[in-house]
């Protein structure tokens, strides 16, 4: 069993940063893809940005420049950093793991999730 613990989220402005950070624990990551979902008030979860077991990348067009997901193995860690915020990002982030190296959009794909940490972006 894997248990996924998000952290980082908060209130920026336009414009601005954020890391989100994923820790995991009772497995290793190095096996799993990783992904960060997000749901906005309203509206169904949607994909962000997935990372492969060998760390190959894919990302949602909306934040493709903007955000970048990577993976820290030996503090079985995921990260989402987020530049060039907008409003339109305001949404609660998801960490989600899948038990294969393979990575995925899907969310129907992924085994394990997080509670989700807030984002949210002023104009």
């Amino acid at each position: 069993q894997v248990q996924l613990v998000e952290s980082g989220g908060g209130l920026v402005q336009a414009g601005g940063s954020l890391r989100l950070s994923c820790a995991a624990s009772g497995r290793t990551l190095s096996r799993y893809a990783m992904g960060w979902f997000r749901q906005a008030p309203g509206k169904e979860r949607e994909f962000v940005a997935t990372i492969s077991g060998s760390g190959n990348t894919y990302y949602t067009n909306s934040v493709k420049g903007r955000f970048t997901i990577s993976r820290d193995n030996a503090k079985n860690t995921v990260y989402l950093q987020m530049n060039s915020l907008k409003p339109e990002d305001t949404a609660v982030y998801y960490c989600a793991g899948r038990s294969s190296v393979g990575y995925s959009s899907s969310s129907n794909d992924y085994n394990y999730w997080g509670q989700g940490t807030q984002v949210t972006v002023s104009s």
